[in-house]
């Protein structure tokens, strides 16, 4: 009980010692500035002209996109819209599609044992 009260009474002394006078520049430049590694050298017009041309997963002004309210929202296009369901040639949505070399092997009741006892029935 003792020591709480000490240390609730103790000054804290930082770890770390600045060198010299805290100073606070009188003025400070706040005006917009391009960084050094943009591919352009200029800054956008306002931030609806960037956003116009901005991009993430994809553009963000659809053509198609009546209001932001639709973005994201379920059944906002139909299905005949987004294309073929049919995979390319040469792709396959699951392993049974491949040759039978490429399919799954059937559990073996060994294995089947050997999850269901964690192992324990390997060691008789």
């Amino acid at each position: 009980m003792h020591s709480t009260a000490v240390l609730r009474n103790a000054s804290r002394t930082p770890l770390i010692k600045f060198i010299g006078k805290r100073t606070v520049p009188a003025s400070i430049d706040h005006t917009p500035k391009v960084h050094p590694a943009s591919p352009t050298s200029t800054l956008p017009d306002s931030f609806a002209t960037y956003r116009a041309k901005a991009q993430q997963h994809g553009p963000l002004n659809s053509p198609g996109r009546a209001s932001s309210l639709s973005y994201g929202v379920i059944g906002g296009a139909s299905g005949a819209s987004l294309g073929s369901i049919q995979p390319k040639q040469g792709q396959f949505f699951d392993r049974d599609e491949l040759p039978a070399r490429f399919h799954r092997l059937p559990w073996s009741e060994v294995e089947m044992e050997a999850i269901e006892t964690g192992g324990a029935s390997l060691f008789n």
